[in-house]
């Protein structure tokens, strides 16, 4: 008897033509594997048309080098589950490859996968569906969770986001989105505890990577902890590694090492707001090199956009009370931070008058400005003035250092403090 526990999806009547629908062929598959206990869900080279594939636990969707999963275009391909979407609990289209409440399940090997995100995009942007369209990649609940060595391109909105999941590692995947795609962000964990994410290249629409733990309107508050992002290439999109603003539930006990941002209108980017709540907390930040960044660090509490970001309170720069809806950023460290060729200004922190931005700092950094630079605005908060050229720029913060920092090719001065305490410069020069 051969005994084994792959299961080629060729085996389940899978057709490689990329045209026939293989949506039952992969359901059939993973279901073997749910009854032997565990098993490979295998997919040799060829194109594979399908719907929405639901992994259990103890699953390996491995794609073979030459594999390339084409996602259906047709709502109806995808139930509807109930998840977490831009911070929020809602109902929505399935994600493209899901699990709920699952343990120790991987999505490895050399081949693609590929959203056909088109007709999303253009459905998103008529407002013409019905939920929110599905993510690529999406686990939630889960534990033990593994995806490596795969390209993913053109997903319909944001593409890995693991939901209040434990034991993550992304590595070694290529992410590769349209600039112009809507919402397409590459990699965004969401109240997730223990996440590596390294060895990576992100090129998309919006964030590459963006560390969340959901809105002040989420049933639950968790936090979003021990993370550590390294060694990745970052390119275009809105931000290279940013955290918030969906941020009630606190993020705390982040690195980020040792990567490379091309393009990319922001480089390190943390932003909430008035309502929202929750802290980050004890982030660190090193080895970074960017070019051609608009604005290449930001800390921003008045962030405007989303539901309610346009309240009176939002915007109000006069002191208000201290509640449970006052966000904190603190504790947060950058160190030998290399930006070449930066556009609007070379640093954007601006805490709350009740709750500012607090024991930060800032060693061996160097910005160099963009003498062809356009103007923009480095941070989405009311009634701020497109920058060009400018050096970095302190309001509402208490208690920060810097130390070696260089910037040059700038217009005006090379710092700007308002409203702030204790700020220390050591060996700058400009």
């Amino acid at each position: 008897m051969n005994y084994t526990t792959i299961f080629n999806i060729t085996d389940f009547g899978a057709i490689p033509d990329g045209k026939t629908l293989c949506t039952e062929a992969f359901s059939a598959a993973v279901n073997k594997c749910k009854q032997m206990g565990g098993g490979t869900v295998y997919v040799p080279a060829g194109t594979f048309l399908t719907g929405a594939i639901h992994l259990v636990s103890n699953t390996n969707l491995y794609l073979d080098a030459g594999a390339i999963l084409l996602f259906s275009q047709d709502p109806e391909d995808y139930p509807i589950v109930n998840s977490r979407w831009e911070g929020e609990e809602k109902l929505m289209y399935s994600p493209m490859i899901y699990g709920d409440g699952v343990e120790n399940v991987s999505i490895t090997g050399h081949g693609t996968i590929n959203g056909q995100g088109e007709t999303w995009w253009k459905l998103h942007n008529e407002q013409n569906l019905k939920y929110p369209r599905p993510r690529f990649v999406c686990f939630q609940n889960s534990e033990r969770i593994l995806v490596e060595g795969i390209k993913i391109i053109n997903s319909p909105a944001w593409t890995v986001n693991p939901v209040n999941c434990n034991n993550v590692t992304i590595n070694k995947i290529s992410i590769k989105n349209p600039g112009d795609s809507p919402n397409t962000d590459g990699i965004n964990p969401d109240s997730c505890r223990n996440v590596r994410i390294a060895n990576c290249y992100i090129s998309v629409g919006d964030d590459c990577i963006a560390i969340k733990s959901g809105v002040e309107q989420s049933k639950l508050r968790i936090p979003c902890e021990n993370i550590s992002v390294t060694n990745c290439t970052m390119l275009d999109g809105h931000g290279g590694v940013v955290i918030g603003s969906e941020m009630s539930g606190s993020v705390r006990n982040v690195t980020i090492s040792n990567c490379v941002f091309e393009g990319t209108d922001r480089g390190i980017r943390i932003k909430s707001r008035r309502g929202r709540g929750g802290a980050v907390e004890d982030i660190r930040i090193n080895n970074i090199v960017m070019t051609k960044v608009m604005c290449p660090l930001i800390m921003n509490l008045y962030y405007f956009c989303g539901e309610g970001g346009k309240a009176d309170i939002v915007k109000d720069k006069n002191l208000q009370p201290v509640d449970e809806g006052t966000p904190a950023f603190r504790r947060i460290h950058l160190s030998n931070v290399t930006a070449r060729d930066a556009g609007a200004c070379a640093g954007f922190f601006y805490g709350l008058p009740e709750m500012p931005i607090e024991d930060i700092s800032f060693d061996n950094v160097s910005v160099h400005m963009d003498a062809d630079g356009k103007p923009d605005v480095p941070a989405m908060m009311d009634n701020l003035e497109p920058m060009k050229r400018k050096g970095i720029y302190l309001n509402n913060v208490k208690n920060a250092s810097f130390n070696n920092v260089q910037i040059t090719n700038h217009e005006g001065d090379a710092f700007t403090v308002e409203n702030c305490e204790s700020i220390k410069f050591i060996n700058c020069t400009e």
